[in-house]
């Protein structure tokens, strides 16, 4: 959260000496010259809240393919992002724009105050990815339409990528990627190698932004569905010790626990949302204010658990 502080003290008597023009003028200073102080620090989530549908969908055989969210989901989702108050909120599973807007009202009625947004239309019709700012969005290079060739069929990466450029300060920007792999299903081998395939692809676009500016701050979050340990996870890292390497922050919760989602048809909890920043953002991060986040009534708003950074900006050169 940004704290502005006073650059100069004036007496209230002070005021009755200047013109209305040239209070204005002053008034207006002020707000320039505060506005231009870069925040003590910015709070960064990312968070899968399973299927974010406020109508049910359905297929053209009349089956469901996506139910209504219930509304006690739908609070304890809002309640859990205001418990966590971040600047930044990178979603998954986001449900068509309608659902989007309606996310959007009800965040707006928390007094989250977010002020800039970005909406990812990809080929997946009930899951998409989004994203909400405290901050202004200054470029927008999402990609709503990737493919691949996979056994000699062209493929498409159901949720897309999302890219943005967020401006905390004049000097100071962050860009942020947001993904959500092939989620796990009915045959892990096959989704393994789509989300490797994916997994290739967002590799690809990491080492272009990163051969472009080096000098940027660049953090990439969301919903990888896989561990750690699979190749699909070590591909987006990249080679440690060099300079495209993608950090992991190994976040946990309060006592220790690292999952990030519980899988109730396997019965599994594992860590398969991540936060990653590359080496010149991994040295502004607070990890003594970066975790899961642990709440008593997480599984009431979605089977993943928000994993959060907290950022305190250095100057860019």
């Amino acid at each position: 959260m940004t704290t502005l502080r006073p650059f100069i003290a004036l007496r209230p008597s002070g005021f009755r000496h200047l013109s209305g023009i040239r209070l204005s003028g002053f008034i207006l200073f002020l707000l320039l010259v505060t506005a231009r102080a870069a925040p003590d620090e910015v709070i960064v989530a990312g968070y899968n809240i399973e299927t974010y549908e406020r109508v049910a969908r359905l297929g053209e055989d009349g089956r469901i393919l996506d139910k209504q969210k219930p509304e006690k989901e739908v609070d304890a989702v809002v309640r859990i992002i205001k418990d966590i108050g971040p600047d930044i909120l990178g979603v998954c599973e986001m449900g068509p724009k309608d659902a989007f807007e309606d996310f959007k009202a009800r965040l707006d009625q928390a007094g989250l105050g977010y002020r800039d947004f970005e909406y990812v239309d990809g080929p997946d019709p009930g899951r998409h990815l989004a994203l909400l700012s405290r901050y202004p969005i200054i470029s927008r290079q999402s990609m709503p339409d990737v493919s691949y060739t996979l056994n000699g069929v062209e493929q498409k990466v159901k949720r897309g990528f999302l890219d943005v450029t967020v401006r905390i300060s004049p000097d100071y920007t962050l860009r942020l990627v947001g993904a959500h792999l092939k989620s796990k299903l009915a045959a892990p081998e096959g989704e393994a190698l789509v989300r490797r395939n994916e997994a290739h692809l967002l590799r690809e676009h990491v080492e272009k932004i990163l051969g472009e500016d080096p000098s940027v701050n660049l953090l990439l979050y969301g919903d990888f569905n896989d561990t750690k340990n699979e190749p699909a996870i070590q591909e987006i890292m990249g080679v440690p010790h060099t300079p495209g390497y993608m950090a992991d922050l190994w976040l946990q919760d309060s006592i220790g626990d690292r999952w990030t989602e519980y899988w109730k048809a396997a019965d599994i909890y594992s860590r398969i949302d991540y936060i990653f920043v590359n080496g010149r953002l991994f040295h502004q991060i607070d990890l003594a204010k970066c975790s899961v986040y642990r709440s008593d009534y997480w599984q009431d708003a979605s089977d993943h658990r928000p994993v959060v950074a907290a950022i305190i900006p250095a100057k860019q050169p």
